[in-house]
């Protein structure tokens, strides 16, 4: 069935997106994409390099009198938020994605689509390949790994591009030019527990949580989805007084996703089962009505397994519950210059239990810098209430937005002719690599845009067919009238 997207307008940009989706290409597992984009650079007789950490930059000249324009970077990431449902029987490091036209967006089959950002690279590459665009000098950037640390981003040296402009292609909704974005830092936090032989006369069951639809937990992270893990956590502080032990934990996969689905192990006295059963069903019922408007299909739900050797010393289940309700997590505040932007937040994204120590992983956000300080200060103060060790690395900048940008004004002027309205001018809540790229090549004009994507980091991820022909027309537009050098 994926084969029908070959056959959307523009076919130049789907017929890669196609080729895309047939190549593995999860964050970190990026071999074969890489080999793919060196050889498609090598192929069309363009100037091609891998850098040390994997990144592809393709180089092609200006259309005949257009050499006097500025050089324009055009830039994407090849890596892919790699998120199935549980049933979905998927391998991201060996299955294509089986994308389908559902209507007016085309998406997957229970996987991520991949269009984040996929539909930036097909249509670069749609660039690269074009013989009758009229263009300046275009230098192609694929970066790798942006969504698991922006590795690609990171790693790139100055000197290997010779751009004015740069061009990210990785934004999520057609009709807005994107000028900021916000930083980051990975918080990761360890706390040692105690264990002690399963009680007798208990039963085992897996306690899931599940139903939720996740999503980015930068762009998704103002809806306030439900969150797995706390979700899980708050049902076990209150089943206490039937005597529920923990076993283990296995909560949320990505950092840079909001988690869908957790689950416990846990035991359970035979003689409070009815009486447990009853209380997850209100539960259900209670949490489930509260978000109901976003998160309409939560079910916390119990399935027998075998009866663990150990449980979780109580005061050790104390602790990592305490610890885990009480961490920050979503929106933290909102910014006063730009109405209705996130300024900073928070995903307790995984809560993982393995050899005597419960680990999680937060991704913290914020446009200003001293706030993502401030929240990384909270998070070690309350790890440190709890015995819990907290180390924050991987930090990257935001990009401070600069109304007064010629390429902005290039392109607020040409959307409007083209299209007859002006776009909206926006930062985004999430870390595009602008802000670790301008760091590399301060003299940078940026701005980022693209076709209108939704739930991107979950399965539920989609593409709205007709932004995509916007996108591209106006990206064709946009690279006629490049300022002059």
């Amino acid at each position: 069935m994926s084969e029908e997207i070959r056959n959307i307008e523009p076919k130049v940009v789907w017929e890669n997106f196609y080729q895309l989706t047939q190549i593995p290409r999860p964050s970190k597992k990026e071999e074969k994409i890489i080999a793919y984009m060196k050889k498609f650079g090598e192929d069309l007789g363009l100037e091609t390099i891998v850098d040390e950490v994997g990144n592809v930059i393709i180089k092609k000249p200006a259309t005949p009198g257009m050499e006097n324009k500025k050089t324009v970077v055009l830039q994407g990431h090849i890596d892919m938020v790699p998120q199935a449902n549980s049933d979905a029987n998927h391998n991201f490091e060996t299955d294509p994605i089986d994308a389908y036209i559902d209507g007016d967006w085309v998406t997957a089959r229970g996987t991520t689509l991949g269009a984040d950002n996929g539909m930036g690279v097909a249509a670069t590459m749609a660039v690269l390949q074009s013989k009758d665009l009229v263009h300046g000098p275009i230098e192609a950037l694929f970066t790798i790994d942006e969504e698991t640390g922006m590795t690609g981003a990171f790693g790139l040296k100055p000197n290997m591009l010779n751009a004015d402009i740069l061009m990210n292609l990785d934004s999520e909704d057609e009709g807005e030019l994107y000028i900021g974005c916000a930083g980051g830092i990975d918080g990761n936090i360890e706390l040692k527990y105690n264990k002690e032989s399963t009680p007798a006369g208990t039963k085992a069951f897996k306690l899931w949580v599940k139903g939720l639809k996740g999503g980015h937990s930068g762009m998704d992270i103002i809806l306030g989805r439900g969150n797995s893990n706390i979700i899980l956590f708050r049902v076990l502080k209150l089943a206490k007084k039937f005597d529920v032990r923990l076993a283990s934990i296995v909560g949320g996969s990505l950092r840079n996703a909001i988690p869908r689905e957790s689950f416990a192990v846990i035991t359970v006295p035979e003689k409070n089962i009815s009486e447990f059963e009853a209380y997850l069903k209100e539960q259900n019922t209670i949490i489930g009505n509260e978000i109901k408007v976003v998160d309409p299909e939560l079910e916390i739900s119990l399935e027998a397994t075998n009866a663990p050797a150990e449980v979780f010393t109580m005061d050790s289940q104390n602790t990592v519950t305490n610890l885990v309700l009480a961490l920050p997590n979503g929106v933290i505040r909102m910014s006063n210059e730009m109405e209705g932007l996130t300024e900073t937040s928070t995903n307790l994204a995984i809560v993982v239990s393995k050899d005597d120590v419960v680990k999680i992983a937060c991704l913290l956000r914020s446009s200003v810098d001293s706030a993502k300080d401030q929240l990384a200060e909270t998070f070690d103060s309350v790890c440190s209430l709890a015995g819990a060790t907290a180390k924050f690395e991987g930090a990257y900048p935001g990009w401070k937005p600069n109304p007064d940008s010629p390429i902005l004004a290039t392109m607020l002027k040409g959307y409007e002719t083209q299209f007859g309205k002006i776009p909206e001018i926006k930062a985004i809540h999430a870390g595009l690599e602008c802000g670790l790229l301008g760091g590399v090549y301060p003299n940078w004009d940026m701005i980022s845009f693209g076709p209108t994507i939704r739930f991107p980091h979950s399965p539920d991820e989609k593409v709205k067919i007709d932004t995509v022909q916007k996108f591209w027309d106006f990206l064709v537009e946009t690279l006629k009238n490049v300022p002059a050098k």
